[in-house]
């Protein structure tokens, strides 16, 4: 087939490469000229692992191309994508200006038939108001149809995530549109056999479906961090007791491990949104409102447990913190912990150092680190500091050898906030350890 993505983020660039390499001509749409022409030379405006390689093969093999222009890829397309941002309003709503300049635009250029698809995250009834928009402004022999399309990929995973998914979810009234849908995607449960389910359901449905998901995994990170902070208060060991209940069946072991708290581009943004859309429809929807309040909570952990152990203050003291993004294999610094954590050890009279082997450049750029240092590794970071404190689980940190960074520190003392050592480790090494729940 050939495909148009409109959008070239963490979403629209990772589904179009692995599209191409199924052997579709897939068109990309942006805006921006400079980022466009960087695509074209295989230069990436996010890091995602295995996607550069993916994307450059399928430039060279002339699947994967990338436009500003609109009327050089729709009117020959027979799916397109709409996969851009839907940031949150201070309402917490989701923002939909962009999904809806996209539309008018798309409409615009149609020819023959299409399918039309919402890929963003995004409140129910848009795809609705998607159609309406899109059969005012199309060519008068244009035919259409809409169809919901929601991604469930994992920043640091998402190439993995979309040739092997657990599920396909496609929401659509028109049976036709089902159809090329599944025959675009059939390449991919085909490979994946039993692994991969098929959700055939409506429009308004498969909206629903991405925010109730992941509102459901924040609700579990929640609850992990809301166990340990208890675990910690009556002297129980919190990764011993959340092991234990993810091994029910019932309950599984993902997203059951305690942190300083989820970030990202999804689950700040989706459980604040399926909050505004509840309040839309009068329903106070109390649970995701303490979903995201034990969320706070554990950053704010974190920024306590320094403080305790530094004798009740962190003013003049230097500290150490590895991992700036909100997760591992990714440059993705939204709403990443350490932009809550940091700038208020530096707002109570901290130095703080910091290293993180991919965003750095992301979080330089960031109003609320002004002040901070930024280390260029690890060892640099620890040098001459009070304190280690570890905010993301690189693989890299994982492997640091405790006693070179013992030797570096002023006082052997880490505050782990995401339980990337053990303690038994830590502690015959010399250091005093302070983990979340343990």
């Amino acid at each position: 087939m050939t495909v148009t993505f409109v959008g070239h983020g963490y979403v629209g660039l990772v589904t179009a490469a692995v599209f191409a390499d199924l052997g579709n001509t897939v068109w990309v749409i942006g805006h921006t000229p400079e980022k466009v022409e960087n695509l074209k030379n295989g230069i990436l405006p996010i890091y995602e692992p295995g996607l550069e390689e993916i994307v450059k093969r399928n430039v060279a093999a002339k699947r994967l191309l990338f436009t500003l222009d609109y009327k050089e890829s729709i009117p020959n397309s027979d799916v397109v994508f709409i996969a851009v941002g839907t940031p949150p309003k201070p309402t917490g709503e989701a923002d939909l200006s962009v999904v809806y300049d996209v539309a008018d635009k798309i409409g615009k250029h149609l020819d023959g038939y299409t399918v039309v698809i919402v890929k963003s995250t995004v409140p129910v009834g848009t795809n609705r108001k998607v159609e309406a928009m899109i059969h005012k402004v199309k060519p008068e022999k244009a035919m259409f149809d809409v169809a919901s399309v929601p991604e469930f990929l994992r920043e640091g995973q998402a190439i993995g995530d979309t040739q092997h998914p657990d599920r396909i979810v496609i929401g659509s009234d028109s049976q036709k549109a089902k159809d090329t849908l599944v025959a675009l995607h059939k390449p991919i449960i085909e490979n994946n056999g039993t692994d991969t389910h098929l959700v055939l359901t409506t429009l308004e449905t498969a909206e629903m479906i991405k925010y109730a998901a992941n509102s459901f995994l924040a609700t579990k990170i929640s609850f992990a961090n809301a166990i340990a902070q208890l675990s910690e208060k009556v002297g129980a060991n919190g990764p011993d007791v959340l092991q234990a209940v993810g091994l029910d069946s019932r309950i599984g072991p993902k997203f059951l491990n305690a942190g300083a708290g989820y970030g990202g581009s999804c689950f700040p943004k989706d459980v604040k949104a399926l909050i505004a859309i509840a309040d839309g429809y009068g329903y106070d929807f109390k649970l995701l409102k303490d979903v995201e309040a034990i969320n706070k909570e554990a950053m704010h952990a974190i920024e306590e447990k320094v403080q305790k152990v530094l004798n009740g203050s962190v003013e003049g003291k230097t500290i150490a913190v590895l991992g700036l993004a909100f997760k591992p294999d990714t440059d993705d610094m939204r709403d990443a912990p350490s932009r809550t954590i940091i700038p208020a050890l530096i707002k109570k009279g901290a130095t703080v150092k910091a290293f993180d082997p991919i965003s750095m450049e992301n979080a330089k750029r960031l109003p609320e680190f002004k002040g901070l240092t930024f280390a260029k590794n690890a060892q640099e970071a620890a040098k001459d500091a009070d304190i280690l404190v570890i905010l993301t689980e690189w693989n890299e940190f994982k492997l640091l050898s405790l006693k070179e960074i013992k030797k570096l520190l002023k006082n052997p003392v880490i505050i782990d906030g995401r339980n990337i050592y053990t303690p038994e480790e830590a502690k015959a090494l010399g250091f005093t350890y302070i983990g979340v729940g343990r």
